[in-house]
């Protein structure tokens, strides 16, 4: 049969509905949790109570004596694991990874046991009756801008950047902006909690997991466990969100402890209150900005300190002064990120980490020097674009930023805007407007990726993606029918399993570009072995691709996805409460694939933006070191009532040195909308708010200037 294409489909471009959208809305479509195994069993684990210590006992025999309890796992009689060896990125793996290693507890909720029984209701009973005897330590796990502790790193870029004489630039600025800013601790709960299941088959570890990469987990899990990495397969088919929580956590390696020593499946499930110590969570922030500019606006020094927390046994730094190393240069420019380590949790990725904390500061200065210089903040932005990166020297591929600015007021209206703060009012309502710009990292990793034509005329693609619920698998189909000259129809893509070999993680917005270079070069080569009118083997014919060769071929450029995001908000000086009426955001990402899915990620990222700028504060007991309210009845995120009409657009953006096109889109919306909420509701009461989030305690605590 003749197999070769014959004529040019554009599928990218175009709306589609997600090709597994049906199995998804009829529960077809099994998530980690849900998968079934013979002779499975369930693990729960036991979380320490106490901040910092030691256990000096753990009693298992009577739990062991409960209906169901197949064994008790702790520090005594776990298996051993190697923790000497290079994890993600080269740095070394979360030591929260490595439970039950040793008797020492760092945090609150550090895992001290895992009770395995025949049902996960026997597992909670008995791991509820659990006692462990601890000694206690005193703790520290407050966080302070001024905290003794804190020290320089770098954590994913230089800790320090500097250049020009920042106190002499300061001193001959006609305005200058000296603030501080905080943000505060955020927590991951995405709608799927974490959930694996591990087994061994012919002498090799198979584990069903819900994550963000599985050649990242299986990796870790071999070292972890001494394995030869072919023996060690993860499989992730559908991943219900993730952003940055669903790397290596304890409970897939604790699941693997368990399978070992019962040898039988066993399956480990974090509660949602538990996520709140396991999964890792955005720290908080404290920021310093000075900006110091001529009376028209050009800046001439800009200063962006950054302090975040870590824990004790393992270093993230939230680099939160990242933005400042790309939106805006000056004749002086310095930046700094710090970390102090505490008792508590390892904090880790989450949606645009240090860009989303770092653009609140940075964007809610840059409006007060706005005010300072009365210049527009569009006007002012536009005024300060950069030839090249202020930090790193290098030229931008294609900086768009200008055109979201332009593009945004537009449609927001924005030049209908009266920059006078509080003289809009509608019955008890101040309103108000503010905006703010955005930048995130455009890079690429990489990733291999195996294209079959088979004999039936249709086309298989093989490539170890994570749809984290972005409708990856979707953009990669319609990627790869342009690249194969045909229909979406005749393309199958199949992801989430590690035997695909190695490929780029969903995560740093780099999934998507990263998995459409490998495919269109395995398609590219398929298409040159296809002769028209030739036949297909029944075995159909493979061609796979690795794109690390073209990834150093690529020029050393700034290249990032940008945005604006406007917002409008009413408050009530009466009880505080801020409403977000609506919120408009226009976007630079490089081509957009899927206009439909592209729309919900740009969205989403502003209403997560929104929550950040007005809801989400997590926050500690000092005695206790624990959370208050670890749960979603006290830790509120952004819900319908409080998400207005949210519109995304974007702008043609075109690098014509940039061979696949496609930005990130994932992390963008949310970088700069909490600043352009924050900025708003200034606007709307005259009162500036440098802390998030915006309680209406903290509105009725700085009351309004005098009318």
């Amino acid at each position: 049969m003749t197999t070769a294409p014959t004529a040019r489909h554009r599928a990218v471009g175009s709306a589609h509905t997600r090709v597994e959208g049906r199995e998804k809305v009829t529960g077809a479509a099994r998530y980690a949790a849900e998968i079934p195994f013979t002779g499975l069993a369930h693990g729960w684990l036991v979380l320490s109570t106490v901040a910092r210590g030691r256990i000096r006992a753990v009693d298992t025999e009577p739990v062991l004596a409960m209906p169901g309890v197949l064994t008790v796992l702790h520090h005594g009689n776990a298996p051993r694991v190697e923790t000497d060896y290079p994890g993600l990125l080269g740095t070394k793996p979360d030591p929260t990874t490595a439970v039950f290693q040793h008797d020492r507890v760092p945090h609150q909720g550090w895992p001290v046991a895992l009770v395995v029984a025949g049902t996960p209701e026997q597992a909670r009973e008995a791991a509820d009756a659990l006692v462990v005897h601890y000694e206690g330590e005193p703790h520290d796990v407050v966080f302070t801008a001024d905290h003794p502790r804190a020290r320089p790193t770098g954590g994913f870029g230089p800790a320090v950047t500097e250049k020009g004489d920042l106190e002499a630039e300061l001193a001959a600025s006609a305005a200058v902006v000296d603030a501080e800013y905080t943000t505060a601790e955020e927590h991951h709960s995405p709608m799927e909690p974490h959930a694996a299941t591990a087994r061994w088959e012919n002498g090799r570890l198979e584990l069903v997991d819900s994550n963000q990469g599985t050649v990242w987990v299986a990796g870790e899990l071999a070292s972890l466990f001494s394995l030869d990495p072919s023996a060690v397969r993860v499989r992730s088919e559908h991943v219900g969100g993730g952003f940055g929580s669903k790397g290596v956590r304890a409970h897939q390696v604790a699941a693997v402890m368990a399978a070992t020593v019962l040898q039988r499946p066993v399956r480990v499930a974090m509660t949602r209150r538990q996520m709140f110590s396991l999964a890792g969570y955005r720290s908080p922030t404290a920021q310093r900005i000075r900006l110091g500019a001529d009376a028209d606006g050009r800046l001439r020094a800009l200063e962006h300190r950054s302090l975040s927390l870590t824990s004790t046994v393992h270093e993230f730094n939230e680099s939160a002064s990242a933005p400042s190393r790309v939106m805006y240069d000056a004749d002086a420019h310095h930046t700094v990120n710090s970390v102090v380590s505490l008792d508590v949790g390892s904090p880790t990725w989450m949606r645009a980490p240090g860009e989303a904390p770092g653009s609140f500061a940075l964007e809610s200065a840059f409006d007060e020097l706005a005010e300072k210089l009365g210049v527009d903040p569009v006007d002012l932005r536009l005024r300060n674009e950069p030839e090249r990166g202020p930090a790193s020297g290098l030229p931008f591929a294609h900086r768009n930023l200008s055109a979201c600015l332009r593009e945004g007021a537009r449609r927001f209206g924005w030049a209908d805007r009266d920059p006078r703060p509080r003289v809009r009012r509608e019955g008890r309502w101040l309103l108000g407007t503010g905006m703010a710009a955005a930048s995130f990292p455009a890079g690429a990793g990489p990733s291999t990726a195996a294209v079959t034509a088979e004999a039936d005329g249709t086309f298989t693609v093989r490539i170890n993606a994570a749809d984290i619920g972005t409708g990856a698998r979707t953009a990669l189909t319609l990627v790869a029918a342009d690249a194969l000259e045909v229909t979406p129809d005749r393309v199958r893509v199949r992801i989430g399993d590690s035997d695909f070999g190695p490929a780029m993680i969903a995560g740093g917005s780099m999934g998507t570009r990263s998995w459409s270079w490998a495919i269109n070069l395995a398609a590219a080569e398929l298409r040159e072995r296809l002769t028209p009118g030739g036949t297909v083997p029944p075995e159909g014919i493979t061609v796979r691709s690795d794109t690390t060769a073209a990834l150093g071929a690529l020029a050393q450029k700034e290249r990032h996805s940008y945005g604006a995001q406007f917002a409008e908000v009413a408050v009530d000086p009466a009880t505080g409460e801020v409403r977000v009426r609506r919120m408009l955001g226009v976007f630079a990402a490089g081509r957009i694939v899927n206009p439909l899915t592209a729309r919900g990620q740009l969205t989403g990222g502003m209403i997560w933006g929104i929550s950040m700028a007005l809801h989400e504060e997590a926050v500690r007991d000092r005695a206790t070191g624990g959370h208050y309210g670890a749960d979603l009845a006290a830790y509120h995120v952004a819900a319908h009532a409080d998400v207005p009409a949210v519109e995304a657009h974007w702008v043609d953006d075109h690098d014509p040195d940039d061979p696949v096109g496609i930005k990130g889109i994932g992390e963008v919306g949310i970088v700069g909308a909490a600043a352009a909420v924050a900025n708003a509701v200034w606007h709307a009461t005259g009162v500036r708010h440098r802390h998030l989030p915006i309680r209406p305690d903290r509105v009725l605590l700085a009351g309004a200037p005098d009318a």
